[in-house]
Protein backbone atom coordinates (compact mmCIF):
# COMPACT_ATOMS: atom_id res chain seq x y z
CA UNK A 1 0.00 0.00 0.00
CA UNK A 2 1.14 3.87 -0.87
CA UNK A 3 0.73 6.54 1.18
CA UNK A 4 -0.49 9.70 -0.31
CA UNK A 5 0.48 12.71 1.90
CA UNK A 6 -1.29 16.28 1.17
CA UNK A 7 -0.04 19.58 2.21
CA UNK A 8 -2.20 19.47 4.80
CA UNK A 9 -0.99 16.24 6.05
CA UNK A 10 2.49 16.81 5.97
CA UNK A 11 2.07 20.15 8.01
CA UNK A 12 0.30 17.91 10.40
CA UNK A 13 3.43 15.41 10.91
CA UNK A 14 6.56 17.44 10.42
CA UNK A 15 8.49 18.84 13.30
CA UNK A 16 11.29 21.63 12.47
CA UNK A 17 13.47 20.32 14.63
CA UNK A 18 13.42 16.96 13.83
CA UNK A 19 13.49 17.61 10.47
CA UNK A 20 17.02 20.15 11.18
CA UNK A 21 18.07 16.84 12.98
CA UNK A 22 17.61 15.06 9.61
CA UNK A 23 19.07 17.16 7.29
CA UNK A 24 22.44 18.17 9.53
CA UNK A 25 22.45 14.32 9.33
CA UNK A 26 22.63 14.24 5.98
CA UNK A 27 24.90 17.12 5.14
CA UNK A 28 27.61 15.48 7.81
CA UNK A 29 27.76 12.45 5.41
CA UNK A 30 27.86 14.36 2.41
CA UNK A 31 30.78 16.38 3.72
CA UNK A 32 32.44 13.27 4.71
CA UNK A 33 32.39 11.97 1.11
CA UNK A 34 30.60 8.52 2.07
CA UNK A 35 30.26 5.58 -0.15
CA UNK A 36 27.27 6.53 -0.84
CA UNK A 37 28.00 10.05 -1.94
CA UNK A 38 31.27 8.34 -4.15
CA UNK A 39 28.82 6.21 -6.01
CA UNK A 40 26.05 8.50 -7.13
CA UNK A 41 26.12 11.70 -8.24
CA UNK A 42 23.20 14.05 -8.10
CA UNK A 43 20.70 14.79 -11.18
CA UNK A 44 18.16 17.82 -12.61
CA UNK A 45 16.62 17.39 -15.38
CA UNK A 46 15.40 20.17 -16.31
CA UNK A 47 13.29 21.36 -19.67
CA UNK A 48 11.42 24.31 -20.66
CA UNK A 49 7.40 24.27 -21.42
CA UNK A 50 5.71 26.10 -24.24
CA UNK A 51 4.82 29.02 -22.26
CA UNK A 52 5.90 30.40 -18.75
CA UNK A 53 6.56 27.43 -16.92
CA UNK A 54 9.64 24.72 -16.44
CA UNK A 55 9.73 21.22 -15.56
CA UNK A 56 12.56 19.65 -13.59
CA UNK A 57 13.01 16.12 -12.53
CA UNK A 58 15.38 15.28 -8.92
CA UNK A 59 16.77 12.29 -8.84
CA UNK A 60 17.88 9.87 -6.85
CA UNK A 61 17.30 11.03 -2.86
CA UNK A 62 19.28 8.86 -1.34
CA UNK A 63 20.98 9.03 2.35
CA UNK A 64 23.30 6.86 3.31
CA UNK A 65 21.06 4.52 6.45
CA UNK A 66 18.08 5.29 5.05
CA UNK A 67 16.16 2.37 3.40
CA UNK A 68 14.35 4.11 0.84
CA UNK A 69 15.36 6.85 -2.38
CA UNK A 70 13.09 9.66 -3.91
CA UNK A 71 12.30 10.83 -7.59
CA UNK A 72 10.61 14.02 -7.69
CA UNK A 73 8.96 15.51 -10.62
CA UNK A 74 8.29 19.35 -10.61
CA UNK A 75 6.59 21.81 -12.52
CA UNK A 76 7.57 25.60 -11.91
CA UNK A 77 5.18 28.48 -12.88
CA UNK A 78 6.30 31.76 -11.75
CA UNK A 79 3.39 33.74 -11.94
CA UNK A 80 0.87 30.57 -10.31
CA UNK A 81 -0.13 30.55 -6.71
CA UNK A 82 1.54 27.90 -5.64
CA UNK A 83 4.39 28.62 -8.23
CA UNK A 84 5.90 25.18 -7.98
CA UNK A 85 3.92 21.77 -8.20
CA UNK A 86 4.61 18.24 -8.60
CA UNK A 87 5.09 14.74 -6.23
CA UNK A 88 7.75 13.38 -4.37
CA UNK A 89 8.12 9.30 -4.85
CA UNK A 90 9.46 7.20 -1.90
CA UNK A 91 10.04 3.89 -2.77
CA UNK A 92 11.89 1.38 -0.75
CA UNK A 93 15.27 0.75 -1.65
CA UNK A 94 15.51 -3.10 -1.71
CA UNK A 95 12.58 -3.71 -3.73
CA UNK A 96 11.37 -0.14 -5.67
CA UNK A 97 8.13 -0.44 -3.98
CA UNK A 98 6.30 2.90 -3.65
CA UNK A 99 6.08 3.56 0.24
CA UNK A 100 4.36 7.60 -0.50
CA UNK A 101 3.53 9.81 -2.77
CA UNK A 102 3.91 13.66 -1.56
CA UNK A 103 3.28 16.78 -2.45
CA UNK A 104 6.39 19.08 -3.40
CA UNK A 105 5.86 22.07 -2.57
CA UNK A 106 5.82 21.21 1.03
CA UNK A 107 8.50 18.79 0.90
CA UNK A 108 10.59 21.38 -1.20
CA UNK A 109 9.52 24.60 1.04
CA UNK A 110 10.45 22.56 3.85
CA UNK A 111 13.62 21.16 3.23
CA UNK A 112 15.24 23.91 1.20
CA UNK A 113 13.87 26.69 4.09
CA UNK A 114 15.42 24.30 6.79
CA UNK A 115 19.04 23.49 4.79
CA UNK A 116 19.01 27.40 4.65
CA UNK A 117 19.16 28.02 8.09
CA UNK A 118 21.67 25.64 9.16
CA UNK A 119 23.48 27.08 6.09
CA UNK A 120 22.89 30.72 7.38
CA UNK A 121 23.34 29.77 11.12
CA UNK A 122 26.76 27.66 10.30
CA UNK A 123 27.97 31.02 8.41
CA UNK A 124 26.75 33.83 10.11
CA UNK A 125 28.46 35.48 12.72
CA UNK A 126 27.17 34.26 15.78
CA UNK A 127 26.00 37.55 16.73
CA UNK A 128 23.72 38.58 14.41
CA UNK A 129 20.42 38.35 15.29
CA UNK A 130 18.73 41.19 12.59
CA UNK A 131 17.55 39.06 9.57
CA UNK A 132 16.44 40.53 6.19
CA UNK A 133 13.87 38.89 3.91
CA UNK A 134 13.97 39.70 0.13
CA UNK A 135 11.20 37.67 -1.60
CA UNK A 136 8.64 36.89 1.66
CA UNK A 137 7.35 33.36 0.34
CA UNK A 138 6.90 30.01 1.58
CA UNK A 139 10.91 28.79 1.58
CA UNK A 140 11.32 32.46 3.51
CA UNK A 141 9.20 31.59 6.05
CA UNK A 142 10.60 28.30 6.75
CA UNK A 143 13.70 29.99 6.92
CA UNK A 144 12.55 32.14 9.49
CA UNK A 145 11.27 28.90 11.10
CA UNK A 146 14.11 27.21 11.09
CA UNK A 147 16.21 30.22 12.29
CA UNK A 148 14.37 31.45 15.54
CA UNK A 149 15.30 27.38 16.21
CA UNK A 150 19.05 27.96 16.00
CA UNK A 151 19.71 31.16 17.41
CA UNK A 152 18.01 33.95 18.76
CA UNK A 153 16.28 36.51 16.07
CA UNK A 154 15.52 40.43 17.20
CA UNK A 155 14.47 42.20 14.27
CA UNK A 156 13.30 41.30 11.13
CA UNK A 157 13.57 43.60 7.80
CA UNK A 158 11.26 42.24 4.82
CA UNK A 159 11.23 43.24 1.08
CA UNK A 160 8.59 42.29 -1.63
CA UNK A 161 7.35 42.98 -4.98
CA UNK A 162 3.87 42.80 -4.24
CA UNK A 163 4.18 45.50 -0.88
CA UNK A 164 0.84 44.06 0.88
CA UNK A 165 2.79 40.31 1.13
CA UNK A 166 5.87 42.16 2.59
CA UNK A 167 3.16 43.54 5.13
CA UNK A 168 1.35 39.97 5.74
CA UNK A 169 4.91 38.24 6.23
CA UNK A 170 6.17 40.65 8.64
CA UNK A 171 2.93 40.38 10.55
CA UNK A 172 2.84 36.73 10.30
CA UNK A 173 6.26 36.83 11.85
CA UNK A 174 5.75 39.55 14.59
CA UNK A 175 2.90 37.54 15.77
CA UNK A 176 4.97 34.15 16.58
CA UNK A 177 7.45 35.86 18.79
CA UNK A 178 9.41 38.89 20.24
CA UNK A 179 10.29 40.43 17.06
CA UNK A 180 10.69 44.14 15.44
CA UNK A 181 9.49 43.99 12.21
CA UNK A 182 9.86 46.36 9.19
CA UNK A 183 8.69 46.67 5.13
CA UNK A 184 11.90 47.87 3.18
CA UNK A 185 11.67 50.37 -0.15
CA UNK A 186 13.77 48.36 -2.07
CA UNK A 187 16.76 45.18 -1.74
CA UNK A 188 19.57 47.12 -0.94
CA UNK A 189 17.74 48.70 2.36
CA UNK A 190 17.39 44.83 3.67
CA UNK A 191 20.70 44.43 3.41
CA UNK A 192 21.81 47.88 4.96
CA UNK A 193 19.60 46.80 7.62
CA UNK A 194 20.42 43.80 8.51
CA UNK A 195 23.32 40.99 9.25
CA UNK A 196 21.77 38.01 7.74
CA UNK A 197 20.28 38.83 4.37
CA UNK A 198 17.81 35.64 2.81
CA UNK A 199 16.75 36.17 -0.60
CA UNK A 200 13.99 33.56 -2.29
CA UNK A 201 12.86 35.35 -5.37
CA UNK A 202 12.42 34.53 -9.16
CA UNK A 203 15.05 37.32 -10.46
CA UNK A 204 16.84 36.82 -13.42
CA UNK A 205 19.09 39.94 -12.55
CA UNK A 206 21.49 41.36 -9.18
CA UNK A 207 19.39 42.28 -6.68
CA UNK A 208 22.42 42.90 -4.52
CA UNK A 209 26.02 44.09 -5.42
CA UNK A 210 28.78 44.34 -3.04
CA UNK A 211 28.43 48.32 -2.79
CA UNK A 212 25.52 47.11 -1.22
CA UNK A 213 26.33 44.99 1.32
CA UNK A 214 28.11 45.67 4.97
CA UNK A 215 31.12 44.10 5.85
CA UNK A 216 30.75 41.16 8.31
CA UNK A 217 26.87 40.08 6.69
CA UNK A 218 26.02 36.78 5.51
CA UNK A 219 23.55 36.64 2.33
CA UNK A 220 21.80 32.97 1.77
CA UNK A 221 20.92 33.13 -1.72
CA UNK A 222 17.60 30.49 -2.74
CA UNK A 223 16.47 31.92 -6.02
CA UNK A 224 19.37 30.97 -8.38
CA UNK A 225 18.34 27.50 -8.61
CA UNK A 226 18.53 26.70 -12.42
CA UNK A 227 20.06 28.51 -15.24
CA UNK A 228 18.71 32.41 -15.74
CA UNK A 229 18.37 33.24 -12.33
CA UNK A 230 20.15 35.31 -10.71
CA UNK A 231 20.32 37.18 -7.17
CA UNK A 232 23.56 38.08 -6.12
CA UNK A 233 26.29 39.96 -8.59
CA UNK A 234 29.27 38.52 -9.17
CA UNK A 235 31.27 41.66 -7.34
CA UNK A 236 29.71 40.52 -4.47
CA UNK A 237 30.25 36.67 -4.54
CA UNK A 238 34.13 37.61 -5.87
CA UNK A 239 34.69 39.11 -2.55
CA UNK A 240 32.87 37.18 -0.53
CA UNK A 241 33.77 33.29 1.10
CA UNK A 242 31.01 31.30 -0.51
CA UNK A 243 29.63 27.98 -0.30
CA UNK A 244 27.19 25.28 -2.06
CA UNK A 245 25.71 22.20 -1.74
CA UNK A 246 27.52 21.27 -4.85
CA UNK A 247 30.28 22.76 -6.22
CA UNK A 248 29.51 21.22 -9.65
CA UNK A 249 25.97 22.22 -10.29
CA UNK A 250 26.49 26.09 -8.73
CA UNK A 251 28.76 26.49 -11.31
CA UNK A 252 26.73 24.74 -14.15
CA UNK A 253 22.93 26.22 -13.54
CA UNK A 254 23.51 28.11 -10.34
CA UNK A 255 24.65 31.23 -8.26
CA UNK A 256 28.26 31.00 -9.58
CA UNK A 257 27.50 29.85 -12.92
CA UNK A 258 24.61 32.29 -14.07
CA UNK A 259 27.07 35.07 -13.18
CA UNK A 260 29.96 33.92 -15.31
CA UNK A 261 32.22 32.54 -12.75
CA UNK A 262 33.34 28.66 -12.26
CA UNK A 263 33.69 26.79 -9.38
CA UNK A 264 37.14 27.98 -8.13
CA UNK A 265 35.18 30.65 -6.92
CA UNK A 266 33.30 28.13 -4.18
CA UNK A 267 35.12 28.03 -0.63
CA UNK A 268 33.72 24.50 -0.06
CA UNK A 269 30.18 22.98 0.34
CA UNK A 270 28.02 23.17 3.83
CA UNK A 271 28.41 19.34 3.98
CA UNK A 272 32.12 19.82 4.54
CA UNK A 273 32.20 22.80 6.96
CA UNK A 274 29.21 20.69 8.59
CA UNK A 275 31.56 17.49 9.07
CA UNK A 276 34.49 19.54 10.17
CA UNK A 277 36.51 19.51 6.91
CA UNK A 278 36.30 23.20 5.95
CA UNK A 279 36.53 26.13 7.46
CA UNK A 280 33.08 28.21 7.18
CA UNK A 281 33.25 31.89 8.19
CA UNK A 282 36.98 32.92 9.36
CA UNK A 283 36.79 35.98 10.48
CA UNK A 284 34.19 38.70 11.52
CA UNK A 285 34.36 42.02 9.00
CA UNK A 286 34.63 38.61 6.31
CA UNK A 287 31.22 38.36 4.29
CA UNK A 288 29.79 34.91 3.35
CA UNK A 289 27.31 33.71 1.18
CA UNK A 290 24.94 30.49 1.20
CA UNK A 291 23.71 29.51 -2.30
CA UNK A 292 22.22 26.20 -2.93
CA UNK A 293 20.80 24.31 -5.74
CA UNK A 294 18.58 21.95 -3.96
CA UNK A 295 19.49 18.05 -3.72
CA UNK A 296 18.04 14.78 -4.17
CA UNK A 297 18.78 14.01 -1.19
CA UNK A 298 17.53 16.63 1.03
CA UNK A 299 14.31 15.66 -0.64
CA UNK A 300 14.52 11.72 0.87
CA UNK A 301 15.98 13.42 4.43
CA UNK A 302 12.89 14.95 4.47
CA UNK A 303 10.50 13.00 2.82
CA UNK A 304 11.35 9.78 5.26
CA UNK A 305 10.75 11.74 8.23
CA UNK A 306 7.46 13.04 7.09
CA UNK A 307 6.87 9.29 6.22
CA UNK A 308 7.83 7.84 9.55
CA UNK A 309 5.56 10.62 11.89
CA UNK A 310 2.57 9.87 9.22
CA UNK A 311 2.79 6.42 10.18
CA UNK A 312 2.98 6.72 13.44
CA UNK A 313 0.09 9.70 13.50
CA UNK A 314 -2.20 7.71 11.35
CA UNK A 315 -2.13 10.69 9.12
CA UNK A 316 -2.55 10.44 4.89
CA UNK A 317 -4.83 8.46 3.09
CA UNK A 318 -3.58 4.71 1.67
CA UNK A 319 -3.94 3.95 -1.55
CA UNK A 320 -2.87 0.74 -3.93
CA UNK A 321 -2.15 1.30 -6.97
CA UNK A 322 -1.69 -2.32 -7.80
CA UNK A 323 -5.17 -3.64 -7.11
Amino acid sequence: MTLLLRRSDLERVLDVATCLDALRGGFVAQGAATATVERVRPQRVRTDLPGPGTATALIPGLVEGVPAYTVKVNAKFPDARPALRGVVCLHDLATGELLAVLDSATVTAWRTGLAAALGTHQLARPDADRVGVIGAGAQASLVMRGLAALRPVRSLVVHDLEPDRAAAFAAAHAAEGNVEVEVAADPAEVARRSGIVVLATWSRSPLLSRADVPAGSHLTSLGADEPGKVELAADLLTSARVFVDDVDLAAASGALGNVGLGPDQAAGTLGEVLSGVRSGRTGAPQITVYAPIGLPWQDLALSWVAYQAARAAGAGTTYDWLS
